[in-house]
């Protein structure tokens, strides 16, 4: 396993966090608390078929 740090921008107050994301993994979805605001963020990790790491970050009424 290894975790990579992200840089994402909250869906709801628009601040910068860092989250950490397992590229093990082909796929996920999960939320996380934003660590400013503390409202529940939805992400969605996929790697395509290069090995990047593809991030969709949503709200939790998305």
């Amino acid at each position: 396993m290894q975790l990579l740090e992200r840089n994402i921008s909250c869906p709801y107050c628009g601040e910068l966090i860092d989250i950490q994301v397992d590229d093990s993994v082909d796929e996920s979805d999960y939320y996380e608390d934003c660590s400013v605001c503390c409202r529940p963020i939805r992400i969605q990790t996929s790697i395509d078929h290069e090995g990047d790491c593809q991030l969709v970050i949503l709200r939790d009424d998305d």
